[in-house]
């Protein structure tokens, strides 16, 4: 087994040469390229042992062709010239037999500004197998030690992205990303954590093993708790669950131009406690920065909930153009895209407990570690339905006194957010928010489970 990782795949210069062909070759009246050049290591294992290792390098393109008002859109994973011009050819003819969108107006013009610069880390970049085996070990010998089963993945990658379209626009910016996440399995109970980062040097093997660990035998013997609304404390990763299904949601220009949003008609209004600000920028080193959007656009900082008011959606060049005096905030997601503009570097704004602080000053209360299998009932409504997982804990007179059997639960997000008492001091970053844990009063489990 090589811990020399895979050639690096086209640089700058060559994706440029990339999308020019495309540009040149295109019949239509406007045309957008991107092109992705990924690379990416993955060593998963469970039973505490290595069962896969793998590595991928792929270069994508895609072509958005516009004729008058008429969009088609062809992909494709062949760099070569004659493969680049088919692909324009493709693009042109989906075009050409597409319905019209009325409300398209164009795509987007070059703006002058540039957006942040970012670069992968090198450590992350030149991470091998070897090295991520080395990480699997230190989980696994943990697990060992406390008579658990451990089963996970680490994984490194470095992506690279070029958007030029035919009126002008020329983006690129590349990044990297490193993640380890660990399940311990005992008898009757499971602990979980995680960790992402652009730098692999910065994650801990040990920190997060010793933390998935402690949760499984914590967590040990699980009693039953019945369903109500009680004081729950929730860790980042709960947290970063329930926000980024907000935002994706709800708070971008499409769901509330369509009304499908509890932002439609509520702008400038009061939507949750006072608390609670939230806001999206691209270009904060606490998550993987995105520069730009996926029309080459740069991505601007956006407040989105300021002391529980309601001050902004993210928008696109479409949802700008089909709003009078609404702004590209550049948030596009890859055409053909029907989400709509959606947040992907949520910040919530922390407090000043730990969640050791939290847990003290809790008199009974449940203790989430993380949700799973969340689904949005009613966007509108922002209520939100799932599961607890991998560490849930009854807390009584400031204490965690054993783990729980895990909880459905049913509960309207912003509601939920009315009625937080208590916002950590430190966040935890993951691929697209930066969250501290939250204490919220009155939070309702709809169901228990056997388990």
């Amino acid at each position: 087994m090589s811990s020399q990782p895979a050639a690096a795949g086209p640089g700058r210069e060559e994706m440029l040469r990339m999308a020019q062909t495309i540009l040149e070759a295109s019949r239509a009246d406007q045309t957008e390229v991107i092109v992705f050049n990924a690379r990416g290591g993955l060593t998963r294992f469970a039973n505490n042992a290595i069962h896969q290792n793998v590595h991928e390098a792929s270069v994508d393109c895609s072509v958005r062709a516009v004729i008058g008002k008429k969009i088609g859109v062809a992909w494709g994973n062949d760099p070569s010239p004659e493969a680049l011009k088919d692909l324009a050819a493709r693009a042109y003819e989906l075009a050409r037999h597409a319905e019209p969108n009325e409300e398209f107006v164009s795509l987007p013009s070059p703006a002058g500004a540039a957006g942040c610069e970012v670069s992968p880390v090198p450590a992350t970049v030149n991470c091998g197998p070897e090295q991520r085996a080395e990480s699997v070990r230190e989980m696994i010998d943990i697990a060992r030690g406390q008579s658990l089963s451990a089963a996970g993945q680490v994984a490194t990658s470095d992506d690279a992205f070029l958007i030029a379209n035919s009126l002008g626009i020329e983006a690129y910016w590349a990044v990297s990303n490193a993640r380890m996440r660990v399940v311990m399995q005992g008898a009757d109970s499971t602990g979980f954590a995680e960790a992402v980062s652009d730098d692999v040097q910065s994650l801990s093997a040990r920190e997060v093993g010793s933390t998935a660990a402690r949760k499984a035998v914590t967590s040990a013997g699980p009693k039953e708790l019945e369903p109500g609304a009680y004081t729950v404390i929730l860790e980042p990763l709960a947290v970063e669950d329930m926000v980024s299904t907000l935002t994706v949601y709800d708070m971008n220009a499409l769901a509330h131009q369509e009304g499908r949003s509890f932002t439609s008609g509520h702008l400038g209004e009061k939507v949750c406690g006072d608390n609670i600000t939230l806001w999206d920028d691209g270009c904060d080193p606490r998550t993987h920065r995105h520069p730009y959007d996926f029309e080459g656009v740069v991505r601007k900082p956006v407040t989105l909930i300021e002391n529980g008011v309601l001050k902004a959606v993210t928008y696109d060049s479409f949802t700008a153009g089909r709003e009078e005096g609404a702004v590209n905030t550049g948030h596009a997601l890859p055409a053909p895209n029907t989400w709509g503009p959606v947040p992907m570097n949520v910040f919530l704004k922390p407090g000043d407990y730990s969640l050791e602080q939290m847990i003290a000053e809790t008199e009974r209360g449940v203790l989430v570690t993380r949700f799973h299998y969340t689904n949005m009932v009613h966007p509108a409504r922002t209520v939100l339905t799932g599961m607890t997982r991998d560490g849930t804990f009854l807390i009584e007179n400031g204490q965690i006194v054993g783990g729980l059997k895990n909880m459905r639960f049913t509960q309207s997000i912003l509601e939920a957010l009315s009625h937080v008492d208590m916002i950590g001091s430190e966040g935890v970053a993951f691929d697209y928010a930066w969250v501290p844990p939250l204490r919220i009063e009155g939070f309702n489990f709809s169901s228990a489970t056997a388990f």
